[in-house]
């Protein structure tokens, strides 16, 4: 019966050297705590939630100096399963992080409230989730579905673990074999976990499962209510629920005999945290299904090349043992027979069309007059993408960050333009911007926003420039030339229209545009994920190309999914076209995307990657160093730089530090590793930052770790 329980604080400190040893009070022995327990712990003069990482039977203090924890906080078994945090002690080591910033992941929701003693409201279930009913019979399955089925089948049966990556067009029915595994999963008593890119984006997939598999199912993600999320993942601890559907903080839910793990569309960039610890859930599925000796199941229309370098590779990782399951599974067809649509590049740099291309415009004039649907992606929101004085050349720019500020419009559409200007779009001129009250520029990295200019605020002109175009513009633009009313409406899909209550907002948007007769949806790349729409019959791409122009290795393999995953949501109902225009219409991206070439591009970017040594064949780790003033930020970099390259091995190259752009008024210096093997280079990174992190030379400056950074 162990006395002293390892407790990690839940503080952010990255100085912080836990666990720490408390001595349990007998109330306590006996079971009564045990690895997973929450715990109330006085640490540093106040009161904090700890969890307990592991048991001892002494310390190194002596038992009686060692304080005591003011109570527990689980009603009846740990709270977190032994293996969540084993996992949160993995993700800590693997991303440069702390076990308590990794815990914080895995906690139940609303762990917080509880330490402050507020009650915790339960719903049982989410208003906008609704479980539907036990309304059909699975669809026969085709060929292709069924050789995938077996094949997943009997990598279930094995009971070990193993990764397959489902390659299928979009339409070839990969839903309804992620739904045939998850049965096989729970016929043998296992649970199974179902990432998707967002869930608000992807509401087919939810009610789906749902359909299929009832109340047995749970859907965790953060824009439940608190007292919503708390109650599903209840019911997937104790086993009430066995399938868990959510985005990517879904792969940490407290299932335990996991058996199954399924990441839809695979290639999203949406499964990489952005805070720390900067997890990719992709990584950690893998790893959580390798300790639980459960299968992985990759799945997209267009993978990445990471993903098909792993499965085409003749040499197996090393923890996997030989398997007759084929690591790489494809659906070639739609399930219904229908062809792919047909895409055509519109080049546009001849002629006088910066906005729409001619056939453009009359493709969608045509889809209004059929009473058809369309799908317009523009991967740019807003109304302009900056302003200038025409006169002194001044560009109105974030005051906490060095970008440029983004113009957007309030209310409906303005009246129709008189003349252009550069960008393309129809725009007023001769009066600056002005245009209806309520225009105002916003920042999209800090989210500072300000007041449209009606002048120039350094020399007094009124001749300010609006450049560019964005959903909001296209939107409105469209609205002129076709019409905005209830028989066709034009609506916008981006991070702007669905503010306050996102996945409510979201939905409800997606429901109109679903149950319209005709019209046609705008917006950022939000319109090409995951949607089933069968009645839309064109697609539009505009500035195929911007992404391209990004300084980024994955620039290429963005802009073919991108395009590919826009002409997936056209003609699965009927014929359909995609239409992408570009200033590089020759871009191997962007003509293999227009021959619906998978295989080709990835052989090409993979061969791409591996003259210049980028995944997957080799592994970059991004440290950035901020601080209100540069020096600070630029003696840190160059201090880690000092003890990488004494540390690093010496296949690993370190570059820079180099200057990043000033970001919500931290100025910031970057440097990037890039390593031929990972371990290493995790822990000499990891060493390192701990090193500079504790050197009071550099109090005031945050440290910034990104492994397999997106």
């Amino acid at each position: 019966m162990s006395a002293i329980v390892q407790v990690e604080p839940m503080t952010t400190a990255r100085a912080l050297r836990g666990p720490f040893d408390y001595r349990l009070p007998e109330e306590l022995r006996g079971g009564v705590v045990d690895i997973g327990s929450m715990l109330v712990v006085p640490f540093a003069r106040r009161h904090v939630l700890g969890v307990v990482v592991g048991l001892a039977e002494r310390s190194e203090i002596a038992e009686e100096k060692l304080l005591a924890p003011l109570r527990a906080l689980d009603e009846g078994p740990p709270a977190l399963p032994v293996e969540l945090v084993a996992l949160a002690e993995w993700i800590a080591a693997e991303y440069c992080s702390t076990i308590a910033r990794a815990l914080t992941l895995v906690l139940p929701p609303g762990a917080a409230r509880r330490l402050s003693g507020r009650k915790r409201r339960v719903i049982v279930r989410s208003e906008h989730l609704p479980v539907g009913a036990r309304r059909p019979e699975p669809p026969t399955l085709t060929q292709a579905q069924e050789q995938a089925l077996r094949s997943l089948s009997a990598a279930l049966d094995a009971g070990r673990f193993r990764q397959s990556l489902l390659q299928g067009v979009t339409g070839s029915g990969k839903t309804e074999v992620y739904l045939r595994a998850a049965a096989v999963a729970l016929e043998q008593r296992r649970g199974a976990i179902v990432l998707v890119p967002e869930i608000a984006l992807t509401p087919q997939i939810v009610g789906r499962f749902q359909e299929r598999f009832g109340e047995t199912v749970a859907v965790l993600h953060s824009r439940l209510r608190p007292g919503e999320r708390y109650e599903e993942w209840r019911r997937l601890r104790t086993g009430e629920a066995r399938v868990c559907v959510g985005p990517r903080s879904a792969v940490f839910a407290p299932i335990e005999r996991l058996g199954l793990i399924v990441v839809d569309e695979e290639h999203d960039v949406s499964y990489k945290h952005e805070g720390d610890p900067r997890y990719d859930a992709r990584e950690v599925a893998a790893e959580r299904a390798r300790s639980s000796g459960a299968l992985l199941l990759l799945g997209s229309a267009t993978p990445r090349p990471e993903s098909v370098h792993l499965a085409a590779s003749s040499r197996p990782m090393a923890f996997l043992q030989p398997s007759p399951t084929p690591p790489l599974l494809r659906l070639s067809t739609r399930v219904d027979g229908r062809p792919l649509p047909e895409v055509s590049v519109l080049d546009m740099r001849s002629g006088d069309h910066a906005g729409l291309h001619p056939v453009t415009a009359q493709a969608l004039a045509q889809v209004r007059e059929a009473r058809g649907k369309a799908i317009v992606l523009l991967n740019r929101r807003g109304w302009s993408n900056f302003l200038s004085c025409r006169s002194c050349g001044l560009v109105w720019s974030c005051p906490q960050c060095d970008v440029s500020l983004v113009l957007h419009r309030h209310g409906g559409p303005a009246q129709p333009a008189r003349s252009s200007e550069a960008g393309g779009f129809a725009t007023r001129s001769g009066r600056g911007v002005g245009g209806p009250a309520g225009d105002f520029l916003a920042c999209h990295h800090c989210g500072h926003r300000e007041s449209a200019p009606e002048r120039c605020g350094q020399c007094g002109s009124i001749s300010v420039a609006r450049h560019g175009a964005g959903t909001e513009r296209v939107q409105h633009d469209l609205a002129v030339a076709l019409g905005d009313d209830d028989r066709f409406p034009v609506l916008r899909l981006d991070a702007d229209t669905v503010a306050g209550p996102p996945a409510q907002g979201i939905a409800t948007l997606l429901r109109r545009f679903e149950a319209a007769e005709s019209g046609v949806l705008i917006g950022t790349q939000m319109v090409a994920k995951g949607h089933d729409f069968p009645d839309v019959t064109l697609g539009v791409v505009l500035d195929a190309d911007a992404t391209l122009r990004f300084p980024d290795f994955r620039a290429e393999e963005r802009t073919f999914a991108l395009i590919a995953q826009l002409a997936g949501r056209v003609g699965r109902g009927a014929h359909g076209r995609v239409l992408v225009q570009t200033i590089a219409p020759e871009a191997r991206a962007i003509a293999h995307a227009a021959r619906h070439d998978s295989d080709g591009f990835l052989a090409g970017e993979l061969e791409r990657r591996r003259a210049l040594s980028y995944p997957p064949f080799s592994h970059l780790i991004r440290i950035v160093c901020a601080a209100v003033e540069s020096a600070p930020a630029r003696a840190a970099a160059s201090a880690l730089v000092d003890g990488l390259r004494a540390s690093a091995s010496s296949s690993a190259a370190v570059l820079g530090p180099a200057a990043l752009f000033r970001l919500r008024g931290q100025e910031r210096q970057v440097l990037v590793i890039k390593a031929a093997e990972r371990r290493p280079a995790v822990r000499a990174v990891g060493e390192a930052v701990r090193r500079v992190a504790d050197d009071r030379a550099h109090k005031g400056v945050s440290f910034s770790v990104d492994v397999d950074p997106q």
